[in-house]
């Protein structure tokens, strides 16, 4: 099967979200905003996820294409990025950011989902689509660092551009997945949050995905702290990219061999110890060496919350679902983890927000057991208790 299309615009629509992710803050920084102010615009974007992912997760259940529904999200994030870029006055970045990643937040999840279906489809592993995403937001990471540090953090738009041109050209090449013949109706999604395993998964992940948002938020900012730039922030991010592709890329071998919620609990624990190690790096050296457990972390997380939730909702409103996931994870989380991450930044120090976000992966981790609990009392989980691999 030819899913080199679709691996192509996950590698270049990642290589954008690099550019956003990793240098967004410092790019802020340059503007002369401070922390605070940084925090807010950052808490901007996830907002707009918030009602942007379920949004388009829904209209692509209902118009039952991912494919036309990334090509609009890519066109408008092209388009809103260039006056984004232009401004520099702090309240009027505001409504224009906001407005740009309701375009650009979808994206992501939208990119997934149709990976999750196509796998599906062809029977092929999720993880070695996917991976292709990792491997873009890696290797655009540390050639954007050198990059920038040569032509200017302020000429940041035009590398995101052409990645995001590229991704646009490769999606309308790319093959949309196969429509469900169930009608979807806006009731029917509307009825997903008040599904109890499914609403009480999504506050369970919400801790961890808290601390994951803020490093994703100040890390960058972290780094320049303990000495290093913009390349040293490039070389972070590809070693953290360089083992999640590692995680994805082996998923066909250990992702079947346990419970995904057993998967979810590890993830967690290795969260835990991550933020701790990052709580007490002397300097940015030690923090490229702590960085290698980003991917094992997120990538064991994210494949397995990820294919979870594909067994809580209907495969009619399998994007809505994966949409909706994702929304907490990034949007919720994003919004309250750069709010939250800034004022800390401001009245203490980037050490003590590491140490906070370590107490909110125990927590994820608590969360983790006690909703394992719940779900296997359940009738579904009952059920797949049944299946479960000796080896667990």
């Amino acid at each position: 099967m030819q899913t080199w299309k679709l691996k192509g615009m996950l590698f270049f629509f990642h290589s954008s979200m690099t550019i956003l992710i990793s240098y967004l803050p410092v790019y802020f920084q340059a503007l002369g905003l401070e922390g605070s102010q940084i925090g807010l615009l950052l808490a901007v974007g996830p907002a707009a996820a918030i009602i942007a992912q379920p949004f388009w997760g829904f209209m692509s259940d209902k118009w039952k294409t991912v494919k036309r529904i990334l090509l609009i999200c890519f066109s408008g994030a092209l388009a809103v990025g260039f006056i984004m870029f232009q401004v520099t006055e702090y309240l009027l970045l505001i409504p224009v950011i906001f407005l740009f990643y309701s375009f650009t937040s979808p994206a992501g999840g939208l990119g997934d989902s149709l990976a999750q279906k196509i796998s599906v489809q062809h029977g092929v592993s999720f993880g070695s689509i996917r991976m292709w995403g990792s491997i873009g937001f890696g290797t655009s990471s540390l050639a954007g660092g050198v990059l920038l540090t040569h032509i200017g953090i302020l000429n940041i738009y035009y590398l995101f551009a052409f990645f995001i041109l590229m991704a646009l050209f490769l999606c309308f090449l790319a093959p949309d997945s196969e429509p469900s013949k169930k009608p979807v109706q806006l009731l029917s999604a509307v009825k997903l949050i008040k599904d109890k395993k499914l609403l009480i998964f999504l506050l369970m992940i919400f801790a961890i995905g808290l601390s994951h948002r803020i490093n994703d938020s100040f890390i960058s900012l972290y780094i320049v702290e303990l000495g290093g730039n913009e390349t040293y922030i490039g070389v972070s991010w590809f070693l953290g990219l360089s083992t999640e592709v590692l995680t994805f890329a082996l998923s066909v071998y250990w992702l079947k061999r346990y419970h995904l919620l057993t998967y979810i609990s590890v993830a967690a624990v290795i969260y835990f110890i991550r933020w701790v190690l990052l709580a007490f790096v002397p300097d940015a050296n030690f923090l490229l060496a702590v960085q290698v457990l980003h991917g094992i972390s997120f990538g064991l997380f994210y494949l397995s919350a990820f294919q979870f939730v594909s067994r809580l909702v209907p495969e009619e409103l399998e994007s809505t679902g994966h949409l909706l996931f994702i929304s907490i994870f990034f949007g919720f989380a994003g919004v309250i983890g750069s709010i939250l991450g800034g004022n800390i930044m401001s009245m203490f120090n980037l050490r003590v927000l590491y140490g906070i976000m370590a107490g909110l992966a125990l927590i994820g981790l608590v969360g983790s057991l006690l909703y394992r609990k719940f779900y296997f009392n359940t009738e579904q989980g009952q059920n797949e208790l049944k299946h479960i691999s000796s080896t667990e």
